[in-house]
């Protein structure tokens, strides 16, 4: 069997370290990355040109954490006034309760709130699948509707009623919401716990946003 012999010659004495000096706007990641690929061919050690690219590596890193996105103009717009484009509101009344619900009277406030900020108009419809002879107190649901939006700063709104079109609220809130092309209706999950609206069908009847409120 025969043996190889081969001498390498490895030199002996410390090797100067390179010092690579970074002016300040010298900073982004890709100019750090390529400055230490480059390094690995200067020194006569690979080992050690390994050892300084991990050292430099860290400091990428932190470099890139501090970097911060700052939001286009148009995104905080949009997150500080979410509603500021609805300029008509709907808000549908379900229950037969003369003196209204706890969640007819939040939907209330809450649509004369939004409405009295972002200068948008109200609608409101009251549904009952009753006709109104069979509805002695409805007068009183009319002042109470009244009163409650007044509270809220708005003595002006459009009022709808229907009357004795059977049990189909949910589809007649979605017709009046197309017919008078509305941006927004405001109710609250009560109308939906007492099964007085449908949620399932309130995506297909429904063209624009609904804005549930919970109790």
């Amino acid at each position: 069997m025969t043996f190889a012999h081969y001498s390498v010659a490895v030199p002996f004495g410390t090797p100067k370290r390179t010092q690579i000096s970074i002016p300040p706007s010298f900073c982004s990641t890709e100019s750090l990355s390529s400055l230490a690929f480059t390094s690995s061919f200067s020194s006569p050690f690979p080992l050690l040109s390994k050892a300084r690219n991990l050292s430099i590596s860290p400091r990428i890193n932190r470099i890139g954490l501090k970097a911060k996105v700052e939001p286009q103009e148009s995104e905080v717009n949009l997150a500080a006034e979410p509603f500021s484009q609805f300029k008509h509101l709907l808000l549908p009344i379900t229950d037969s309760n003369p003196y209204l619900s706890e969640g007819t009277k939040q939907a209330a406030a809450t649509t004369a709130a939004l409405a009295k900020k972002n200068g948008a108009d109200i609608t409101v419809v009251v549904i009952d699948e009753k006709q109104k002879e069979a509805l002695p107190e409805h007068e009183t649901q009319l002042a109470s509707v009244r009163w409650h939006l007044s509270e809220g700063g708005f003595q002006e709104f459009k009022l709808l009623e229907r009357l004795g079109e059977g049990s189909q609220p949910t589809a007649i809130i979605g017709e009046v919401a197309d017919d008078m092309n509305l941006d927004l209706v405001v109710m609250s999950m009560e109308a939906i716990h007492s099964k007085h609206v449908d949620a399932n069908l309130l995506a297909e009847f429904v063209p624009c946003p609904v804005l549930l409120l919970p109790l």
